[in-house]
């Protein structure tokens, strides 16, 4: 059965753009090659960490949602976590209301670009 689950990624301050771009397209096309289908992908850019993860106070962060089997989200997450340019990850299985406030959050997103361009 098909679901959709949001996939945040931290990937190490160290890298340059290129490095940061690569590791975004290696996942992305991980997705594609299986099967899912990107509903949405969202650059976060670099953040301070709450808290130090491996020495670092910050990081390039990463957003994916997708749909997909739940069997993938395994072999996802095992390629996220044998990479050692990500150090921190999280996926969620969204439910109808998480689905729907993620498209409102998207639509309100959009909107407030096309008033901030006019």
């Amino acid at each position: 059965m098909v679901n959709q689950y949001e996939a945040v990624f931290i990937m190490t301050p160290v890298l340059s753009d290129e490095q940061m771009k690569e590791t975004v397209g290696k996942f992305e096309q991980l997705l594609r090659d299986s099967g899912c289908e990107i509903v949405h992908q969202e650059n976060w850019g670099m953040r301070t960490l709450a808290y130090p993860i491996k020495k670092k106070s910050s990081g390039f962060y990463h957003l994916f949602e997708f749909k997909a089997e739940g069997s993938f989200v395994r072999e996802f997450e095992l390629q996220l976590k044998r990479d050692e340019r990500i150090i921190r990850y999280l996926t969620v299985h969204l439910d109808k209301y998480a689905i729907e406030y993620n498209q409102k959050r998207r639509h309100t997103k959009e909107q407030n670009n096309n008033e901030k361009q006019q």
